[in-house]
């Protein structure tokens, strides 16, 4: 494991046993059924990229929080921009004016393209989404949004309608207004080659495309189109999509799909929605947002995880006429916007670019996707690496004849074993096929070495009790 200088504090607190027996009798259920080890991680400590348990035991997190700690644990440039502002000002709301407020609304909006300069502060990604849909049919005076399968956008109400993954849904009504339809992946879907992404690394399926030409394009639009003729009314909403699917597994799609789809639907009235909750603020690595990356500007963007280190804050920022249409009626956030929000903000857009984070992401990335890649020749459970930056996805299958996702509890087994080597990381996917690297954004490349070492080991062992 690399060095690491820092000493995290000796931890004299409740013990393990007493904080499970907290969990099972006073936390609500749900909190025991998204561990996901079988021996529990009992978290006493960060800094930067790593993690210490109770035990004193450290881990490297390449999962962040599910794609949330963008520049590192207590960040010692963002904990110093907390603690000052807590020593001035906890708390207002927007009915007043204070400063930090307007300094970091125009500091975020100063990162986003023309015409995309029209700020709202949230508390969290799904309510960014949750107003995001409002502000469209407000704007458009149309009702119906599209969506694409295997997307997460959020488990409010109105977002679970969007959020197409049935782990995240309930037996309740959740879908007025929403359809989805068929997800551009080039590598589980019908249609996808070796040219199909904007990514370093391609599926290994066959491509028999001319050059400047994708099949997988034009059928996957078909789709789209379809969904249009059959399934929503002539005049539309909005349409959400994510530049790289996140809980989705790190889904890529045809390079142009999304300029296209974006013409579409505004050919019918709606309104385009980038959610960059887990894409944006550099972590793509070639881009500061994922949706440059498809050479589009949405008429929104979403925003979360990422822009609070960790912090619970969110953000839709918008063009000055859809930001109007919101003003046919009064919508108040008593947290959105909060003083200690929006200085922990401001301080992490400073990290970003004096850290050179986004840098960060593009070579260290790179390096991981491509040698990944040498594992999934090496694997014949390793199906597809796709990416970009430090987006990862590695997804499991039976085979690569058939795709088939690698079932639940042997996913469970190589999740456990990179645990147990000091190495975190998550999964995701439709079935939950697919693991998913995406660390605080100033991990080093020995950190990608050691990481690299793990799973190969860990993914041998795998191989050698079957």
């Amino acid at each position: 494991m690399p060095g690491c200088s820092f000493q995290p504090e000796e931890y004299n607190d409740m013990s393990k046993e007493k904080m499970l027996e907290i969990r099972r009798q006073y936390c609500n259920p749900m909190t025991m059924k998204v561990t996901m080890y079988k021996k529990p991680v009992f978290i006493h400590q960060g800094h930067m990229q790593w993690l210490w348990d109770v035990d004193g035991r450290r881990y490297l997190d390449l999962f962040a929080g599910v794609a949330t700690v963008s520049v590192g644990h207590c960040h010692p440039k963002v904990t110093a921009a907390a603690e000052k502002q807590l020593r001035k000002l906890w708390h207002t709301t927007n009915i007043y004016v204070y400063p930090t407020l307007h300094e970091y609304c125009e500091k975020l909006a100063s990162h986003l393209p023309d015409p995309l300069k029209v700020v709202y502060l949230t508390n969290s990604g799904s309510e960014a989404n949750e107003l995001a849909m409002l502000m469209a049919r407000l704007y458009t005076g149309n009702f119906d949004i599209i969506n694409l399968r295997g997307s997460y956008h959020g488990g409010s109400p109105s977002t679970m309608a969007l959020t197409s993954n049935s782990a995240y849904k309930y037996t309740v009504p959740s879908g007025l207004g929403c359809t989805n339809t068929m997800c551009p992946d080039v590598f589980r879907g019908p249609w996808g080659g070796t040219h199909c992404r904007d990514s370093p690394i391609q599926t290994i399926r066959d491509c028999g495309c001319a050059q400047g030409d994708c099949m997988a394009h034009h059928m996957y639009i078909g789709q789209l189109k379809e969904t249009f003729a059959t399934s929503v009314p002539s005049r539309i909403a909005a349409f959400f999509g994510e530049p790289i699917q996140g809980v989705g597994g790190a889904v890529q799609y045809p390079k142009n799909y999304l300029k296209e789809a974006y013409e579409l639907v505004r050919e019918r009235g709606g309104v385009c929605i980038a959610d960059e909750v887990q894409t944006g603020f550099g972590r793509t690595g070639s881009h500061y947002w994922g949706f440059q990356g498809h050479d589009v500007i949405p008429d929104m963007v979403t925003m979360a995880k990422g822009i609070g280190n960790g912090f619970p804050m969110g953000a839709v920022v918008t063009t000055p006429e859809i930001a109007a249409a919101f003003g046919k009626g009064v919508h108040f956030n008593t947290f959105g916007g909060n003083p200690v929000a929006c200085a922990i903000g401001s301080s992490i857009l400073d990290v970003i670019k004096e850290d050179r984070t986004q840098q960060i992401s593009h070579d260290v990335g790179t390096y991981l996707l491509t040698e990944l890649a040498k594992f999934r020749d090496k694997y014949e459970i390793i199906g597809d690496v796709r990416g970009k930056g430090l987006m990862i996805g590695v997804e499991m299958v039976k085979d690569k004849a058939s795709r088939d996702p690698l079932p639940p509890g042997d996913m469970a087994e190589i999740l456990e074993d990179t645990k147990d080597m000091g190495v975190l990381i998550g999964k995701g996917g439709v079935y939950g096929q697919t693991f998913r690297v995406k660390p605080p954004m100033c991990i080093t490349m020995d950190d990608a070495e050691f990481f690299l070492a793990v799973f190969d080991k860990s993914i041998q062992n795998y191989m050698d009790r079957r």
